[in-house]
């Protein structure tokens, strides 16, 4: 995975020693459960999160530049709803105490540019909640489309089934063509 940089932020691969600081800021139930999932239990769950789903997908530390700390993720996985086309779905997530400045918009730009410039992308889709302001804010800040709703698409960690607000970007919108 290639190290990405912005005017602020650091993308990297995530270690094993990130551990304790995916643990800091996602066990903070004002994180996760905009996302679908539960706030982190214990360090040890952060390092199986790293182990089982960072590392096997493309996900990024997001390191704040000055100080090293990983302070949100952010990557790509299967487009579920594209199987055969040259698409990957983005999320993200962030530590609370980082909100409000710009950075995920920040890093999701960087993480888009790689997406269309070196995978070679032809299209990047992310889905959201309803609830999850937050998120949608970055989405429209991209230059991503509304598609549209997904009704009782998507079953969190306590159960609850959530609709989901579908947007894509493609390649030929980033580009402008």
């Amino acid at each position: 995975m290639t190290k990405l940089e912005t005017e602020r932020l650091i993308l990297t691969p995530w270690k094993r020693k990130d551990a304790a600081d995916l643990y800091d800021y996602a066990k903070n139930p004002n994180v996760g459960p905009h996302a679908g999932w539960k706030p982190h239990a214990d360090i040890k769950e952060s390092r199986r999160i790293i182990k089982t789903i960072f590392k096997p997908n493309q996900v990024w530390a997001i390191r704040d530049k000055e100080t090293g700390k990983a302070i949100g993720s952010i990557g790509f996985e299967e487009d579920k709803y594209r199987p055969r086309i040259k698409s990957r779905e983005m999320g993200y997530s962030m530590d609370e105490a980082y909100w409000g400045k710009g950075l995920m918009t920040e890093a999701a730009k960087e993480v888009i540019r790689y997406g269309f410039d070196v995978m070679k992308l032809d299209i990047i889709c992310i889905c959201t909640g309803p609830e999850n302001k937050r998120s949608q804010s970055v989405i429209r800040k991209c230059g991503f489309t509304y598609e549209g709703t997904l009704r009782y698409a998507y079953k969190i960690y306590d159960g609850t089934v959530r609709d989901v607000l579908c947007h894509s970007l493609k390649r030929e919108e980033y580009y402008g063509d």
